[in-house]
């Protein structure tokens, strides 16, 4: 069993849960997910890791209430536990394995929609503890749907709070933003990395393309299994058949089929959809990463 020692209602139907597990904040890094279940009979649930601290032996995650799974979670409180937190898991971020002095010399904007915000956390905070740099653009539909926000501020260089409705901070799409930034304000970037929402993810590389700005993206929205098993991660890359759980979650946004992303999650929904992208796809549905060994 794996203790909770704080819960906390961050917004309306997001929940931030600190945890103990030892091992898993041993060795994790930025980038890297667990893996969650509530109690034996529940479902397994793959979660980006939102903040970890190695002296106390913990890892912090942040979930949405979506289905049967994250409402009960939702409901636990410090000092109940979880059945399972079982991690590191996925590929750390590139960051992570760059040079030091090379990556204090780019120029880095990260942009975090909704829930994402909170993986993009730990990676500013991981910079930010290597003298490196970063800004950091946290959009949301509205001021009380933001999360993260002045935790942000002690790790970033510089914070631009967006919404949709323009009720806080900078009015419009986190694109907009970062258009302005760019084009408007004179600021130059070498690196983007975007994590939130598919659509969020797909229309900042749009405009990343424009900008001729390398950008980086994490594909944990379409996890299910967290092991490459389930097939329901499945993406193309450049081309390549690649699964999010295994060989990311972090991809190059300008390589990533977001079209093709966004339709296969949609079909996974469903029993019917899930037997006939099975179907199409043949070995490569699951299995064909070349990591889990799928039904054999």
């Amino acid at each position: 069993m794996y203790k909770i020692v704080r819960a906390q209602e961050l917004t309306t139907n997001i929940y931030l849960f600190e945890v103990e597990a030892k091992r898993a904040a041993k060795s994790c890094l930025p980038g890297q997910f667990v893996i969650v279940r509530t109690d034996e009979d529940s479902e397994r649930i793959p979660l980006t890791i939102s903040d970890y601290d190695r002296e106390k032996g913990t890892i912090t995650i942040v979930v949405q209430t979506i289905g049967a799974g994250t409402m009960a979670m939702a409901n636990l409180k410090a000092g109940d536990a979880f059945h399972d937190f079982v991690g590191p898991l996925g590929q750390p971020s590139e960051f992570c394995s760059e040079n030091l002095e090379e990556l204090k010399q780019k120029k880095i904007i990260f942009v975090a929609g909704g829930l994402g915000t909170a993986p993009v956390y730990p990676q500013v905070k991981w910079l930010h503890e290597n003298g490196v740099d970063a800004d950091v653009i946290i959009g949301a539909k509205t001021k009380d749907l933001l999360i993260y926000e002045e935790d942000m501020k002690k790790v970033a260089a510089n914070v631009y709070p967006t919404t949709d409705d323009g009720s806080y901070g900078r009015s419009g799409m986190v694109t907009t933003t970062l258009k302005d930034l760019v084009e408007k304000e004179g600021k130059q970037y070498d690196i983007c990395v975007a994590i939130g929402p598919m659509i969020m993810m797909k229309f900042v590389c749009l405009t990343t393309k424009e900008l001729n700005l390398k950008t980086i993206v994490s594909m944990n929205p379409i996890m299910v299994d967290g092991t490459g098993m389930c097939g329901a991660c499945r993406l193309t890359v450049g081309g390549e058949v690649k699964f999010a759980c295994v060989d990311g979650p972090e991809f190059d946004g300008h390589l990533v089929d977001f079209d093709q992303a966004m339709k296969r999650q949609q079909m996974y929904k469903t029993a019917e959809g899930r037997a006939l992208l099975k179907q199409q796809e043949g070995d490569t549905h699951h299995g064909g990463c070349g990591h889990c060994g799928g039904d054999k």
